[in-house]
C-alpha cells in the first residue's frame, strides 16, 4: 500500500465480470444485452471462457463491436489447440478493432479436453505456456520472429504484417499449482486463478513475487485477477436459491473437471470437502451440489446484497486481490442489470 493509501481509502477496485461459463453458456443474445449494460455501469473488463462450447474470439468480436469503453478478456484460450503465432494475430486484430481493449488469457487447459476434445497430446504444459508467452509477445512488439525453444523452432525472422496498436497486450495466465504460479511471476502481466479460496491470496501472491524475483522482475509485477463465483441479491427471500445455484460451479469442476481444482483446494485446508462433494457425485449432480460446504462456499464464492458483497471485496483486497472477475448474474434476464446497477453503486464505479 502506498503512503498516500489509508485504511479508510483503499486503492480503488477494478472490477471485472465473467460474461458466460464455458462448460453452459447461456443466451448468447441476452449475454450481449448485459455486457453493454455493464460497458455503460463503469465495470473495468468483461471475460468469456472457452471448453467445448462457442469458440472464444468470435464471441470477443461480437462484444467488441457492442461497446466502447470496457476491456476485453480472453479467459482463457489453452496453448495447444491454436498456434501462438494464431493466437498472437488474433489478439492483435481484436485490439486494433476494439481500440486497444484486449486483455489476453492463457491457460493449459486439461488432458481430458485437449486429448479428447481437440486431439492433441498433452505434453510439457508449463514448457508451452513459457514459450507461447514469449512468442506472442515478440509478435505483438513486431520483433522478427526468430525463436529456439523446447517446443518451437522458429526460424524464418516473419514479422506480423499490421502494426498492432499497442507493442504489449497484457498476458494473463490461468494457474493454480506452485511451480505454474512462480512461472507465472516471471513472465505475465496477470494470474487468473478460479476457486482460489480468499485466505490463500497471501500465498499466491508469495509465489508470484518469488517468480518475479527470479526473472530479475519487481515485486508486485502481476496482477491477481481471481475468478469469483458471485450472487448479488435483491431481496432476501432470494439467498437460498442464490447459494444453491453457486455451489452448482463448485462441484462441478471438484467433481469433473479433472483434478486440477480438487488438490488445489485439499492443499488448502478444504480435503474433507472436496472428499464430501467427490462422495455426493457418486449419487449424481445433485448430490455433489449438496455436498458443497458453507465454510467451502464462504471461501470461494461472494452472495448477498450489492453492499454486502461490496464489503468482503473490500477485505479479499486487503488480502491481496487486486482486480475481482465476478460472474455475471444467472437470474431472469430482467432483474440482471438491476443488479449490476446496484453492485456499480455499492462499488463506486462508473
Amino acid at each position: 500500500m502506498s503512503e498516500s493509501e489509508t485504511d479508510n481509502h483503499p486503492a480503488p477496485l477494478r472490477v471485472g465480470l465473467i460474461a458466460d461459463s464455458p462448460v453452459f453458456p447461456g443466451d448468447w443474445a441476452a449475454i450481449v444485452e448485459h455486457v453493454r449494460a455493464a460497458d455503460q455501469l463503469g465495470f473495468d473488463s468483461v471475460w468469456l471462457g472457452e471448453a467445448w462450447g462457442y469458440e472464444l474470439f468470435t464471441s470477443l468480436a461480437d462484444l467488441a463491436r457492442e461497446t466502447s469503453r470496457i476491456k476485453l478478456g480472453a479467459g482463457v484460450a489453452n496453448v495447444f489447440s491454436r498456434s501462438p503465432a494464431v493466437i498472437a494475430s488474433t489478439a492483435a486484430t481484436l485490439d486494433e478493432r476494439s481500440h486497444g481493449r484486449m486483455l489476453l488469457g492463457l491457460g493449459t487447459s486439461g488432458p481430458q479436453v485437449i486429448e479428447h476434445w481437440h486431439g492433441q497430446s498433452y505434453t510439457k504444459p508449463l514448457r508451452r505456456l513459457r514459450e507461447y508467452t514469449e512468442i506472442i509477445n515478440r509478435i505483438i512488439a513486431r520483433e522478427p520472429l526468430n525463436y529456439d525453444g523446447e517446443v518451437f523452432q522458429l526460424q524464418r525472422g516473419f514479422t506480423i504484417r499490421f502494426h498492432p496498436p499497442r507493442p504489449h497486450i497484457p498476458i494473463y495466465i490461468a494457474s493454480l499449482t506452485e511451480k505454474s504460479i512462480r512461472q507465472t511471476g516471471e513472465i505475465a502481466d496477470g494470474v487468473l486463478p478460479a476457486y482460489w479460496p480468499a485466505h490463500a491470496f497471501p500465498a499466491m501472491r508469495r509465489l508470484l513475487d518469488e517468480g518475479s524475483a527470479a526473472a530479475g522482475r519487481p515485486a508486485g509485477s502481476v496482477t491477481i485477477a481471481a475468478y469469483i463465483t458471485t450472487e448479488v441479491l435483491l431481496d432476501e427471500s432470494e439467498r437460498a436459491a442464490a447459494i444453491r445455484r453457486a455451489s452448482g460451479p463448485i462441484a462441478f469442476y471438484i467433481g469433473r473437471m479433472g483434478t486440477f481444482y480438487a488438490d488445489m483446494l485439499a492443499s488448502h485446508g478444504f480435503a474433507d470437502e472436496v472428499a464430501a462433494v467427490k462422495q455426493g457425485w457418486e449419487s449424481g449432480q445433485q448430490g455433489g451440489i449438496a455436498a458443497v460446504s458453507p465454510r467451502l462456499l464462504d471461501a470461494t464464492a461472494l452472495i448477498g446484497t450489492a453492499e454486502e458483497i461490496a464489503a468482503r471485496l473490500r477485505e479479499w483486497q486487503a488480502l491481496g486481490l487486486q482486480e475481482p472477475l465476478l460472474s455475471l448474474p444467472q437470474s431472469a434476464r430482467e432483474t440482471v442489470t438491476p443488479r449490476l446497477e446496484a453492485l456499480a453503486r455499492a462499488l463506486g464505479l462508473g
